[in-house]
This record gives structure tokens, sequence and C-alpha cells, in this order.
């Protein structure tokens, strides 16, 4: 399976503090917001990356994560060059897919939780033809949203409804059969002129191909959209890492723990950061085991 992060638009919610700077580039306490879908990904097992941003500023990914040598596994990029919608990743990113099925989150999105690994595993390695989540959220109308039946089937999903027709919304964390590419080509913009991952939703549940699992109780997912979302997830982070002593969406320790690279691998990466509370937490755990 392939993983594509969706890093672009223009971030205008966070004015001014974007008009220079791309949101997932600004940190969420001790490291950058994209770091965390990073981390989702390769929890999930996924190596094969492909990171979608604007033209302005897909260097800075370049910059700051490279060809993912480091971490064992392959970052892809890819300009997108006007806001099309997210199900454009798809057809951006056709010959990146090939023929695997692909995994697409969004760069703003947060995950966390003691049962997360258990969740994403099993959405990759399942059978069906689409997995996505329903997330309780108190202020549904401001996400697309999935409305069940009493036995928990899919009835209907909409996006941004006025009246929601229940309180689950659809995190930016989507699991595809290959089909995704074909379905995103034949689907029609919507009134905003964008291609929208609700319509992709619908055919897979039009095709009855859609299965929505309910998140756990217990984990976390943070949407980071305006710059009070950006605090408490930055909060949130603190306090876990702080109480616990363990570091969230520490890339480098998830790609060591997954395998990816080996001892010596990372303990290069933290003696290059030993300065820092990062550098020296991603040492500390080889002290440890």
């Amino acid at each position: 399976m392939k993983g594509i992060i969706l890093a672009g638009g223009k971030g205008t919610r966070l004015y001014p503090t974007t008009i220079a700077v791309s949101k997932q580039l600004l940190p969420i306490y001790d490291k950058p917001l994209i770091y965390y879908p990073i981390s989702t990904l390769l929890l999930a097992g996924i190596k094969d990356i492909l990171i979608i941003s604007t033209p302005d500023d897909i260097e800075q990914y370049i910059k700051l994560l490279g060809n993912g040598e480091k971490l064992g596994i392959n970052f892809t990029y890819k300009v997108q060059d006007q806001p099309k919608g997210l199900a454009e990743a798809f057809i951006l990113g056709e010959d990146f897919i090939g023929d695997d099925d692909v995994c697409l989150i969004l760069g703003d999105n947060i995950f966390w939780g003691a049962r997360l690994l258990e969740l994403l595993q099993g959405a990759k390695n399942s059978n069906e033809h689409a997995t996505i989540f329903g997330y309780p959220v108190a202020n549904p109308t401001e996400f697309g949203v999935v409305e069940f039946d009493e036995a928990g089937n899919v009835l209907s999903l909409e996006e941004k409804p006025e009246k929601p027709k229940s309180k689950y919304a659809v995190p930016g964390l989507y699991f595809y059969d290959n089909s995704v590419i074909e379905i995103a080509k034949n689907i029609k913009p919507s009134p905003r002129g964008e291609l929208e991952i609700t319509a992709v939703n619908n055919e897979y549940l039009k095709r009855k191909q859609l299965k929505v699992q309910k998140l756990f109780r217990g984990i976390a997912w943070l949407d980071t959209g305006t710059a009070s979302n950006m605090l408490r997830a930055g909060m949130f982070v603190e306090t876990v890492q702080d109480r616990q002593g363990l570091y969230i969406a520490c890339i480098e320790e998830i790609a060591w723990r997954q395998g990816f690279i080996n001892d010596e691998q990372l303990r290069n990466i933290g003696t290059e950061l030993k300065q820092t509370d990062y550098g020296k937490y991603i040492l500390s755990l080889l002290d440890k085991e």
C-alpha cells in the first residue's frame, strides 16, 4: 500500500501566520505539523509516501524530509498548482500509486491513542474496497458527516450539512483500493469547483463497497485548521509527553520500532539533534533498550 499526504492549500484561516509558510510546516509543540500524518502512515506500515503541496512550498518539504533514506522509507513529491479538492490527490498521484492500494491522510490531521496501531494496520490489511472512519464531534456541521442505521450500516454521507443526521464526522484518513483512481477521474466538481472526497466515498457507498469504522473510545483526533485548534493540539502533545515521558509522532522512533532502521541509524539521527530535547529523547530510546 502507498501513502499520500495532502499538504497543499493556502491556509487562509491561519493568516497572517501562513502567508509566507505552509501550515503543515508550522510547529505543533516540538515538531512540524507534517510529522504527525507521517507518523500515522508509518504506524500503518506504509513506507512509500507521496507529499503533495503547492509550487511555493514543495521545496521546503524536500529540505525538511529529503528522500526518506534516513528513516528507511521513500518520500516522493508532487506539486498541486491549485487547490482543486482532496480527490485530486489520486489523479496527481496516479503514477505513484501504480497498481497498489492507497491511504490518503490530510496534512493537518493528528491521530493518537493506545489502540491506534491496531486500528491502522487492521484497515491496511483488510480486504475492504474502502475504509473510512467515524468520530463523534460536538460540531458536525463543520465536517463531512456519516449517517448509520440501528445496525451500524452506512446510510448516507454529507459534506458540512446544515442539519447533520448524526454526530459522526469523517476524519481526514482514508484507505482505498486501486479503483479510487478511476473513481476520482469520473466524479464531477462540486458547486465550489472542487473534486470532493465525499463524492468518492459516496461512489463506494453506491457500489456497496464502503466500510465506515467508528473510532475506538480513547483515540484522539485533532483537527488543526484554526489557530485555537493548533494551540490546543500543541498543549495536548506537551501534556502527554511531559506526563508519560513518551513522544507523540517521533517519526524516527516509529521507523526504528517498525524495523525500517537499525540501532546505529537511530543513534546517528539522535546525535545530529543531541542539543535538543528531541534528540536526547531519541538517544534515550537506545539506552532504555
